[in-house]
């Protein structure tokens, strides 16, 4: 019998051959699920056996081919989602600072000693506004469980913790839900180019990394129509606030000054963080005179009203309109069109190739990257001008993905864990709140990693004795259902041990797992037990 020989058709009419046939074994089956989605469901394993690993990939690639009409019911009552960024604050922010000034204005006014004061309320204008980021926060883990666009929900998170935004920077979580919706998620299958702007003329990102305020120290400049000054104060962040059923808002950090305080002159964060964290890497080849070019033309890129929700504007007072050098290419447009061009010379630049195809092959390979699959990927960037999903196919039809050396390679993040085990033990989710708290717990707060690496996608992040009991824990409190919005029925007709923990981790499971799972006295004991087993913290 002749080996298979997997064939991609590629845009340019050339094919790729791989000569290593696509194993279709149940192990490799897991193996993709647990990599090119959340892990199996029941059926998965059969449904991708009857058409083909290849054919599955091939699917997944292509979400808008894939019917998800379900996924409307399961979000219908998250109202946020939909909602522009100028709805959302009108509906949630600017309510919540008008009772703050007045909260102000009757405390400088109260005459009462600090011991007759009445103790401290609860905020209803602080929990209501904190309900845009819990219903964010419940889309997302809504999404990786039920959603059958796999791919494109994992590569959403992928590339959200790429271009990381934190939602506790001042009025960045009234921006997210636009955010993810409207920039990272149309763009994760399509070109890099295009994704690369999305995210530098998005409010989100350009109040988190303070761009919005960077102006040229020389400025303003007269007779180019300023048409209202961006400006944004706000109130000095206070300290978490417990918003709907008990979820812990994190104390926000300290924004930049804004308004009269907001610094004068240029702002190197974005212009930094685009080449170090977006595209080129930390060795990529810059200096920091290019940050400063950089920094020099995206001034002007800001925001049409921020506290009213407002989109991109570029304001031509404030550019610096002088000629820049970045990475050796000389910029004198003098306008709106340097950061264009700035972003031309990075999405073009091998450095940056090679960056997003290191962080792409250890997301869906190894925290080791092999090289070889790296320097094809990277190639297969720069040959079709970062179209995203070439190159994530490249990585999918890999040897190197296939390799046993890649199966259980890496261990799951906390909400790939938590998304993992709903989807293993078929809970019905009526109420996803306490799994946004769950993540808390867990440590990952979901878009409320402060930094703007991201999250690690690496082992060494989350491995340590507490976070493996947090998940134990977790495990028990959801296979015993006694995790409030949560329903698993499916276990309590499961009493074969062995067939049990075969449906969830398949055949590759040590003696010592099977023997503590077979000590299980119940079906929920024995669920958690298999969701606490080291296999299952692997993908």
């Amino acid at each position: 019998m002749k080996p298979f020989i997997s064939l991609v058709v590629l845009t340019s009419g050339l094919a790729l051959i791989s000569a290593t046939p696509v194993p279709s074994d149940d192990r490799m089956i897991v193996h993709v699920l647990n990599r090119v989605a959340f892990g199996p469901r029941a059926g998965d394993v059969d449904r991708v056996k009857a058409i083909g690993v290849q054919r599955y990939i091939d699917e997944q690639l292509h979400p808008e081919r894939i019917p998800d009409a379900a996924m409307s019911a399961r979000l219908s009552g998250l109202t946020t989602l939909g909602m522009s960024s100028r709805e959302i604050a009108e509906t949630y922010e600017i309510p919540q600072l008008q009772a703050r000034r007045e909260k102000k204005q009757e405390a400088a006014q109260a005459s009462m000693s600090d011991a007759a004061k009445p103790p401290a309320m609860p905020d209803p204008l602080q929990q209501k506004a904190n309900r845009v980021v819990i219903e964010l926060a419940e889309q997302k883990m809504l999404r990786a469980v039920y959603s059958d666009r796999q791919l494109q929900e994992v590569l959403t998170d992928f590339w959200f913790n790429h271009f990381n935004v934190d939602a506790r920077k001042g009025p960045d979580r009234f921006l997210l839900t636009e955010y993810e919706r409207d920039v990272i998620r149309p763009h994760v299958l399509g070109k890099f180019r295009d994704l690369l702007e999305a995210t530098a003329k998005s409010p989100a990102m350009l109040f988190y990394l303070d761009n919005w305020m960077s102006a040229d120290p020389n400025g303003p400049h007269p007779g180019t129509g300023l048409g209202g000054r961006a400006r944004g104060d706000l109130p000095p962040p206070g300290r978490g606030a417990r918003g709907r059923f008990g979820v812990i808002m994190p104390p926000r950090p300290r924004p930049s000054p804004q308004g009269k305080n907001a610094p004068k002159g240029l702002n190197e964060n974005y212009g930094r963080e685009l080449m170090e964290l977006h595209t080129l890497s930390v060795d990529g080849g810059y200096t920091q005179k290019d940050v400063t070019e950089v920094a020099r033309a995206f001034t002007g890129w800001t925001i049409q009203n921020p506290r009213l929700g407002g989109g991109f504007r570029f304001e031509p007072r404030i550019h610096d309109t002088g000629e820049k050098i970045v990475l050796g290419h000389v910029i004198k447009s003098g306008g709106e069109g340097d950061g264009e061009q700035v972003l031309d010379i990075l999405a073009k630049h091998p450095s940056t190739a090679r960056f997003i195809a290191t962080k792409l092959v250890r997301r869906f390979v190894s925290d080791t990257p092999p090289p070889s699959l790296v320097d094809r990927a990277a190639a297969r960037f720069r040959e079709t001008d970062g179209d995203l999903r070439e190159v994530t196919r490249t990585i999918l039809t890999s040897p190197e993905f296939f390799s046993p050396e890649a199966y259980r390679a890496k261990v799951k993040t906390p909400f790939e864990f938590v998304a993992s085990a709903l989807r293993a033990t078929g809970a019905d989710v009526q109420d996803a709140t306490p799994l946004v708290r769950t993540m808390q717990q867990l440590g990952m707060p979901l878009y409320m990693c402060q930094p703007p690496t991201g999250y690690k996608d690496t082992a060494d992040a989350w491995v340590n004795t507490g976070a493996l009991v947090n998940r134990m824990n977790f495990s028990l409190t959801l296979a015993s259902n006694k995790l409030p919005g949560v329903v698993v029925d499916s276990l309590q007709s499961q009493v074969d041990s062995q067939s049990f923990t075969r449906a969830i981790l398949g055949d590759d499971v040590s003696e010592t797992t099977r023997s503590t799972v077979a000590k299980a006295t119940s079906a929920p004991q024995m669920a958690a037990l298999t969701l606490g087993a080291p296999e299952f913290q692997r993908r």
